[in-house]
């Protein structure tokens, strides 16, 4: 595919679009401004607009999607073929123009230097910016609460589209990913691997083109549906980990050759 060679730091820069012909342009060419020579990668979700078109006159290169399949078939998608590309660090970057490009090169520095397998860029780290309303503090507040026990530590911004794998979670995520809403199952997946995340503190700006589609009652069945995926999880590997664990006795095995006994 044109422009995903990988270069001396064999990053690529993923980025699920749906209808994002407002921003997409700007997205990439603001990524090129502070990471020249970094190929971009734009997984175009089915769109019905310019975005295709908008994202390769800013120098993008895309993987059109025959059907719509969602934020987390686009992405699982895009980390496959990162994957089978042979690049070693993937960051996703959202197409509405939220996440700052000046922001990547310290998530890639952390994911680079650091031995862990994921890096969330954290809206929320310093417990100092504004939730945008109740409906979404509330449900970050309670994401974080059921994650805790299971993570083993505290993630401030479970939502968190802006993150960063390195190649042992690509492999994992290449085969297996949440169809919808993946950023919460996805931590709990790498946690069952054992694999570590760090988060990075990093500006979010208000969405610069188009129109999001979680609204008030999106907003609802996204808690139902993430809570019921994490469930699901923790039980599926709590269900494998009980039938792998070995007996607690070993039965032996007699036979009797030339009339001795032998035990195995």
């Amino acid at each position: 595919m044109r422009h995903l060679v990988p270069g001396p730091d064999r990053l690529l820069i993923v980025i699920p679009c749906f209808n994002e012909e407002g921003a997409i342009g700007q997205v990439i060419r603001d990524i090129a401004g502070v990471l020249p020579g970094v190929p971009v990668l734009v997984i175009d979700d089915a769109s019905s607009d310019g975005t295709i078109v908008v994202a390769e006159a800013a120098g993008g290169a895309v993987l059109p999607l025959p059907h719509h399949l969602g934020l987390g078939g686009a992405v699982q998608a895009g980390y496959n073929l990162a994957y089978e590309l042979g690049f070693e660090f993937v960051i996703r970057v959202d197409g509405d123009g939220q996440h700052s490009a000046h922001d990547i090169p310290k998530m890639f520095e952390v994911l680079r230097n650091s031995g862990v397998q994921m890096v969330i860029g954290s809206r929320y780290i310093d417990q100092r910016r504004q939730y945008t309303s109740p409906l979404r503090a509330a449900g970050i507040i309670l994401f974080r609460t059921i994650l805790k026990p299971i993570l083993g530590r505290t993630v401030h911004d479970p939502t968190s589209g802006f993150v960063g794998v390195n190649r042992q979670a690509l492999q994992v995520f290449s085969r297996s990913f949440p169809l919808e809403y993946p950023e919460i199952e996805a931590l709990v997946v790498l946690q069952r691997k054992q694999f570590r995340f760090e988060e990075v503190p990093c500006k979010v700006r208000p969405r610069q083109a188009g129109v999001s589609t979680i609204g008030p009652m999106q907003s609802i069945y996204y808690i139902i549906h993430v809570l019921l995926g994490v469930f699901v999880n923790v039980l599926r590997f709590d269900g494998r980990r009980k039938r792998r664990k070995k007996p607690e006795s070993i039965t032996k095995t007699e036979a009797r050759v030339g009339g001795q006994v032998w035990t195995e």
